[in-house]
């Protein structure tokens, strides 16, 4: 299985730069180099950390698009871009149940050996280098406890005041539990195989009025894996200023929230349809200790819709799309004219945000789109 993509953001692989990656094994065999000291990514001498799923170094512009694209998926369910490299012009697949990364052929002839990638290719149900039981495949050795060594790079590296929980193995993970307040987001969740219709696998609770719900109640319907809320569509506030939907938001979060000593992955996510003022937006960022996405959904050259996210889920920064604040006032008069709005916040463009829930929740591959 491939697939053929450029790099991260869409730049055109770089000659050099796998020129350089073709040195890694010179590097390690003939000049007795610690493969440690050696980019894994590029073959760069310049090392500035340890790559985190294998032995082996990143230079500081691997590390970073490494983070970038590290729970960047694509509409089928699979990570985007190369384990190793985070980049990669043709991608093999894992067909491990469950597992969603891809290795670049380069990465895989220059590491494993020259015709790995061919063979790889050729091969029924390949299982990747992270799955297989053997932890070395030529210079490729994967990090005893890789899922702590992810977590702890990123909390180093990533310069984010959210840490990342630990991914959690496939045997162990459980149905989502979801508190969605405001906008249902049912159908995207299942639509993505975390709620399956009409089974207690999945258990999602929808709250449009959270007025009288207290701590007990929360406690009650817990323990929480997501709590997702959302100013309304405009046009249907029911009365209430942007803020209070923040406001409720917040504090469901803090009765949803398990113990700081609790370790099981805990996610939320906050949409907002352009309707809180720059005190709000302040008031939120402040709050829930985090900057804001803003994500577009743009068909062609045609805007059909804008919200800004505050979330905790990995990645959801990597969709971010930074806009001036002229090109905000236009687009909140675009949504304010637009007549196609319904009660629903634009959740089909937050949907893809929740596909890094993968690495923490079991789910069906069904019903993800080939």
């Amino acid at each position: 299985m491939e697939e053929i993509l450029l790099d991260l953001g869409g730049r055109p692989r770089s000659p050099t730069r796998q020129r350089g990656r073709d040195l890694i094994q010179y590097e390690v065999t003939v000049n007795r180099r610690d493969i440690e000291a050696v980019c894994l990514c590029c073959g760069s001498l310049q090392v500035h950390t340890r790559h985190p799923l294998f032995e082996g170094g990143m230079c500081t512009p691997c590390k970073d698009r490494f983070l970038e694209a590290l729970f960047v998926y694509d509409e089928d369910g699979y990570q985007s871009y190369c384990s190793i490299c985070a980049a990669g012009n043709m991608l093999l697949i894992c067909e491990s149940p469950e597992c969603t990364r891809c290795y670049c052929f380069e990465c895989v002839d220059a590491l494993v050996g020259p015709g790995a990638s061919d063979k790889a290719h050729g091969t029924h149900s390949w299982a990747c280098f992270l799955c297989l039981p053997s932890p070395r495949h030529g210079l490729l050795r994967r990090r005893r406890r890789w899922r702590e060594q992810l977590k702890t790079f990123h909390d180093l590296q990533a310069g984010s005041p959210l840490k990342m929980y630990k991914t959690v193995p496939v045997w162990k993970r459980e149905p989502l539990r979801v508190l969605s307040l405001f906008g249902d987001i049912r159908q995207e969740l299942t639509s993505l195989g975390f709620l399956e219709s009409g089974s207690e696998a999945g258990r999602l609770r929808h709250l449009e009025d959270v007025t009288n719900v207290v701590r007990r109640d929360v406690e009650k319907w817990g323990p929480i894996d997501l709590v997702f809320g959302s100013t309304p569509a405009p046009g249907h506030t029911r009365g209430c200023p942007p803020g209070w939907f923040l406001f409720q938001f917040h504090r469901l979060l803090q009765y949803a929230r398990p113990r700081p000593s609790n370790p099981k992955p805990f996610f939320w996510m906050f949409v907002d349809n352009l309707l809180l003022t720059s005190n709000d937006q302040a008031t939120a960022t402040r709050f829930l200790e985090t900057e804001p996405a803003t994500l577009q959904d743009v068909r062609g050259r045609v805007l059909h819709g804008a919200v800004r996210v505050w979330s905790n889920i990995p990645a959801v920064k990597s969709r971010h799309t930074a806009l001036t604040p002229e090109e905000e006032v236009a687009l909140l008069a675009h949504i304010t004219r637009s007549t196609e709005l319904g009660p629903r916040p634009h959740t089909a463009l937050v949907k893809n945000c929740f596909l890094p829930l993968r690495e923490y929740f079991c789910f069906s591959q069904n019903s993800l789109p080939l």
